[in-house]
């Protein structure tokens, strides 16, 4: 599921590289190691500094006695040690809600897993009892033999998770990477890179009191960027103030060229020119260059105004369907002049970027590699998607809206074709650079629940626009997001009825049965709807879309009848 931003605040991060080229002239004869330069020494001791405070605060330590314990432990000045501590709380929280999380989905793993082998056990009781072909037989113990395994299995890990919850700790947390730290124990890998990973880098946050950054600061000198690294371990004691706190002389800096994208460096010279806050993380990788993560907090995210309409989109494994939505909730074509953006960095083969356009405002975007891509360059291709959808909005003048949909995984079980979809689908990344692309570009963004969008857009839009059925559910995403309600119309009954009298048919006269696709669950089904259909358009919109709704009846009628 994707990350709920807080209203009105939204963060971004800009990365690029950094090239230290002035060094101080000495090193510290007690913090430095062998033949490391000061910047690394500092990254060091930064890393130190969060592993221990992570288990300061897992003792239940205050932050005040976590703030000046790390200063003498590890020489970092008072804000380096908080930085330290934050980084730590942080991986603390993430840690327990994950922990919560985790408990929730195998809770529902484990009811699945019970129900199928109920299932599987009385089908084979049955099959014993009427006395089945060995095969057969075999085959369902079979079955019975693995789904119990899964069930011992998931209630052995149910009852370690409830087990850290009633004692209040947390899961062993390994720093450098648990899966690196495996494959160091089985010779895969060298020790080495798992050591490098636990110490690789620094962190500070920003402060807008101090103008930006105090410890990593960033400038411009009218043509290039330039960054400067403070090295607290070097700072050396001159005195003691007026509350008995050591004063220190000023901490000694790495100073060198900082590399941006083009693309984002008028945004960082207009938050350096009005000295906005801004956090930095640097980063060592194993070939020895320093990577720069530069966060910058936004805090004017505007609000959807619907009175021109909006821009719905529905999201597939393999791009996205949009309708240009009116204020009345009717599709609304395409203005005069329009035209899709083509991204021009794109051209790899011919289909590589498709648009395929529908009447009356309705538009698919597909991308075929976005099923198989590797993560690289999926997260490339959703860039370039959601600058194309966000430019499309800007030039209509509407906010986006987007489903909010939930793949966790709790939903994943035994079915390979639904985990290999829901594994595969990068819809969090979609919203991301979506949400993204719209807050720099000063669009309004709005998610809504994706409850049986496809089913009344298959029964209702579908055939009256001729579209496929992911355009058809973003138009009721659309429709939605405004506050307009899915009535069920006359023409909707009639068809319903026509269906009826078709699955009813008998298949010869000579001999009364049952015709085709009418099964005990369609009939049913047929009866919910005949008491839920006269009924629906007096409800209140969240009861059309509850799940006793009539649209999870209708979406059981159209799989059994297509």
């Amino acid at each position: 599921m994707p990350k709920k931003h807080e209203k009105n605040k939204f963060s971004i991060t800009v990365c690029g590289e950094f090239f230290p080229e002035i060094y101080p002239a000495h090193r510290s004869s007690k913090w430095s190691r062998g033949e490391e330069d000061p910047l690394t020494t500092e990254m060091r001791l930064f890393c130190a500094c969060m592993r221990w405070a992570f288990n300061r605060l897992l003792e239940g330590a205050s932050r005040h006695e976590i703030k000046k314990s790390g200063q003498e432990l590890f020489g970092l000045n008072s804000r380096y040690a908080d930085d330290a501590r934050l980084k730590a709380q942080a991986l603390l929280d993430s840690q327990t809600e994950l922990l919560k999380l985790e408990n929730e989905e195998t809770e529902k793993k484990l009811g699945r897993a019970r129900k199928k082998l109920s299932l599987a056990m009385r089908k084979l009781a049955k099959a014993e009892e009427k006395g089945a072909a060995s095969e057969v037989i075999e085959k369902l113990r079979l079955a019975v033999k693995g789904r119990n395994k899964r069930v011992v299995s998931l209630a052995k890990r149910l009852a370690e998770l409830k087990d850290y919850q009633e004692k209040g700790t947390i899961p062993e947390v390994v720093f450098g990477g648990r899966r690196l730290w495996e494959k160091v124990c089985q010779g895969r890998a060298a020790r080495e890179k798992w050591r490098h990973a636990r110490r690789n880098r620094l962190y500070s946050r920003g402060d807008e009191s101090k103008g930006g950054n105090p410890n990593i600061k960033i400038f411009y000198d009218g043509q290039d960027f330039r960054l400067a690294v403070s090295l607290s371990h070097l700072s050396e004691q001159t005195g003691i103030d007026k509350l008995g706190r050591p004063r220190m002389s000023q901490a000694p800096r790495v100073e060198g060229k900082l590399w941006l994208p083009e693309k984002h460096r008028e945004l960082v010279q207009i938050w350096l020119a009005m000295k906005l806050p801004y956090a930095v993380e640097l980063i060592r990788t194993l070939e020895g260059r320093y990577l720069v993560h530069l966060t910058f907090e936004l805090v004017r995210v505007q609000e959807p105004d619907f009175a021109k309409g909006c821009l719905a989109i529905d999201t597939n494994p393999d791009g996205v369907a949009l309708c240009n939505v009116s204020a009345s909730g009717q599709p609304e074509p395409w203005p005069e002049g329009f035209s899709v953006p083509y991204p021009g960095n794109l051209g790899k083969y011919e289909g590589e970027f498709q648009v395929i356009p529908y009447p009356n405002g309705f538009l698919y975007i597909r991308i075929p590699d976005l099923t198989h891509a590797s993560s690289f360059r999926r997260s490339y291709l959703i860039g370039v998607l959601a600058k194309v959808v966000v430019d499309i909005a800007f030039f209509l003048g509407k906010p986006i809206v987007l489903e909010n949909l939930n793949f966790g995984k709790d939903r994943l079980d035994t079915n390979k074709k639904f985990n290999r979809m829901a594994s595969n689908f990068p819809f969090a990344k979609m919203v991301g650079a979506m949400y993204r692309r719209a807050v720099k570009e000063g669009v309004p963004f709005k998610l809504v629940s994706p409850r049986h969008t496809s089913t009344i857009g298959y029964w209702k839009y579908m055939k009256r626009y001729a579209v496929p059925v992911h355009c058809a559910a973003a138009l009721v995403t659309g429709r939605r997001a405004m506050g307009f309600r899915e009535r069920v119309t006359e023409e909707l009954r009639q068809l319903v009825s026509q269906i009826k009298q078709n699955l009813t048919r008998k298949v010869n006269p000579d001999r009364p049965g049952e015709g085709k696709g009418m099964t005990r669950g369609v009939r049913a089904c047929l009866r919910r709807l005949e008491e839920r259909l006269s009924v629906h358009n007096g409800l209140a919109q969240s009861e059309q879309e509850a799940y006793n709704s009539v649209w999870p009846d209708l979406k059981l009628l159209a799989l059994s009848v297509r």
